[in-house]
């Protein structure tokens, strides 16, 4: 069973190439792509998501519908690979592998704010360049990526109609940071342009991550500019853990 998590202002929709050639290629096996809260079709509004929690609250329905025997192959994207920090904190024995997809990936040491905080040190404000930062509830913070941001460094060697898709369907999001600042560092025992290349392998040799896999000429929509790369390293990855 392979779950595709959609990473910050996305939805299930983002998988729309990806799904069908897992499906096809992995006889056998369920793909799940999740609407997280108050994204893609989820009816709820991003006031009604206040933490990490709330916004998972899908995923970790799904995990806890998982039968003891199954075990799961987690996929994160972008913002994703929090929700996948959650739900591995939660449910490890529901996963066989977890597959972060140029994603944030928490650590077991730092509260789980630590590797956002690192990436907004890093990374300059002036290359969020349009992305709407707005005040909601009680000192939380939305974003939503606007269209200067989507066409030159989320989906710049996409295809224009996934451009025009995006522009259509994207949805305020949050990163969450002042409910994880607050959160303890999830328990070790359980555990491209957006995110630049070095900030990634930093991320890697901070981990210890098991298995790296680089697909050349992909943007941060991998799932989009390069859905054959990508499923096919997905299926090496799951066959490996199965």
């Amino acid at each position: 069973h392979i779950v595709l998590v959609h990473g910050a202002c996305h939805g299930a929709w983002c998988w729309y190439k990806l799904k069908p050639l897992l499906e096809a290629a992995a006889a056998g096996h369920r793909v799940t792509a999740v609407d997280l809260a108050a994204s893609g079709i989820d009816r709820r509004s991003l006031e009604e998501v206040r933490s990490l929690a709330d916004y998972s609250q899908p995923l970790l329905e799904l995990m806890a519908s998982i039968l003891p025997h199954e075990k799961v192959v987690l996929v994160g994207h972008s913002l994703g690979g929090m929700n996948l920090g959650l739900a591995m904190d939660m449910y490890s024995d529901k996963i066989s592998v977890a597959v972060f997809v140029s994603a944030f990936m928490p650590d077991c040491t730092n509260r789980p704010s630590f590797v956002l905080d690192q990436y907004c040190e890093r990374v300059p404000v002036a290359e969020w360049l349009d992305t709407e930062l707005l005040p909601y509830g009680d000192h939380l913070t939305s974003l939503l990526f606007a269209p200067e941001i989507i066409s030159s460094k989320l989906y710049h060697l996409c295809s224009a109609e996934d451009v025009a898709l995006a522009k259509m369907l994207l949805r305020p999001s949050s990163l969450f940071l002042e409910d994880l600042s607050n959160k303890s560092a999830f328990t070790k025992e359980r555990f491209d342009k957006t995110l630049p290349v070095n900030f990634q392998r930093w991320q890697i040799e901070t981990n210890g991550v098991a298995i790296v896999k680089e697909i050349k000429n992909a943007d941060h929509m991998a799932m989009l500019s390069t859905p054959q790369q990508l499923s096919q390293y997905l299926l090496e990855i799951a066959n490996n853990f199965i």
